[in-house]
């Protein structure tokens, strides 16, 4: 058993935009960082190869045989995260190790993690249990991967699986409620009841906020809007020569600065509509129905509960008039005297927060110390264990 506060458990959140690290207990995490990689490919031999190549040789003069010119150079990335991605450089591609919310790419995440604790938190793993949200459409077979890589590579002394649906409803004190999530690449309903998350209401959708940041950028190039990255800024320097003092009070200096400022209140109304209404252009469903649909697949008994439960959380929920939107189509859509609630802080850092949030409060938990995957238990029962300690 681990005493709380006393172990120093640590939560991680690896999502679709960005990484979120801290301790449990905390209100904030303490390292925010992107979740996305920059690769550079580099074509080298390998110590594997090469000894491949060795044995082959050794084995054909052997037997007589003229050795055969086989090319088994293998092609490695280099990887960069955090900070290091700042910095432009040539034949360097920015990618996620997450597609439509759900992880593809586990070289990736264990960079990430490693960056997260070493760079960052500037800890030492083995000596922290570690709270891990998932997506809620995990499979078995990604949780073992995630149990394996924590408990094998960084020995971890206990780890605990927590899905993002149900943490985010600890956040904000429910265990029942049907959590809406918009994050940066995808979007999922699930409904959660007594601290589980029902698998059958589970809807997602690869709408979220990377596509409608891309819609809006669509808009603005149409109109001659060119958008500069950060890295094509050159910093100031100092130029070669002696310093000269110059007046400040420049003459012919305009004070107005509209013709800098660009007002684009319709097409944030229009990536909103979209975001509603993808069904006649895309075989995508709009969020009222994804939410409709996620209710109705749940028992009869629970479904009042959860539409007056909806918990919006993400970094795409605060996006301006969602709440009200999302609760004036919803109940248009639903049948009867049904009574529809949309909550959301009004804080839009705990809406993006919301799920380290409540893996920090989950894991700081005294009744919560029992719950932990310990390595004895590991070593014991294996990784499948996983499954039944973490449900």
């Amino acid at each position: 058993m681990y005493g709380g506060d006393e172990v120093s458990a640590i939560v991680i959140d690896v999502g679709s935009y960005s990484c979120k690290a801290g301790y449990a207990g905390d209100d904030t995490p303490k390292a925010v960082f992107p979740s996305v990689v920059g690769s550079i490919e580099q074509t080298g031999e390998t110590d594997e190869a090469k000894a491949d190549k060795e044995a082959e040789a050794a084995s054909d003069s052997k037997n007589g045989a003229k050795p055969m010119d086989v090319d088994k150079a293998k092609t490695k990335r280099k990887l960069y995260v955090g900070q290091e991605l700042e910095f432009r450089r040539d034949h360097m591609e920015v990618i996620s190790p997450m597609k439509d919310g759900t992880v593809t790419d586990w070289d990736i995440v264990d960079n990430i993690w490693n960056h997260a604790f070493r760079q960052r938190l500037l800890i030492n793993p083995e000596e922290h249990p570690m709270l891990i949200a998932e997506p809620s459409t995990n499979t078995g077979q990604q949780r073992e991967k995630a149990a394996e890589l924590m408990f094998e590579k960084y020995k971890v002394p206990a780890l605990f699986l927590a899905k993002n649906a149900v943490l985010t409803s600890f956040a904000s004190g429910r265990a029942t409620s049907l959590v809406v999530d918009s994050g940066g690449g995808s979007t999922v309903v699930a409904a959660v009841h007594d601290g589980y998350v029902l698998q059958k209401s589970v809807a997602t959708s690869p709408i979220g906020g990377e596509f409608l940041t891309d819609c809006m950028m669509k808009s603005l190039e149409s109109k001659g809007v060119v958008i500069r990255p950060r890295y094509s800024f050159k910093k100031k320097e100092v130029g070669p020569g002696e310093y000269k003092v110059v007046d400040l009070d420049l003459p012919n200096t305009t004070e107005s600065y509209k013709l800098y400022c660009m007002k684009w209140h319709m097409q944030t109304f229009l990536q909103l509509h979209m975001s509603f209404q993808m069904d006649n252009s895309m075989s995508v469903r709009g969020l009222p129905r994804m939410v409709i649909d996620s209710v109705n697949r749940c028992d009869v008994d629970i479904r009042k509960e959860l539409l007056s439960s909806i918990l919006l959380s993400g970094g795409s929920s605060s996006i301006l008039q969602l709440k009200e939107r999302l609760e004036k189509e919803v109940l248009e859509e639903s049948s009867g005297n049904t009574r529809v609630k949309v909550l959301a802080s009004g804080n839009s850092v705990e809406r993006r927060f919301s799920v380290w949030i409540g893996g920090s409060i989950l894991a700081s938990l005294g009744s919560f110390q029992q719950m932990w995957f310990s390595k004895a238990e590991y070593e014991e029962h294996g990784v499948s264990y996983i499954q039944r300690k973490c449900p």
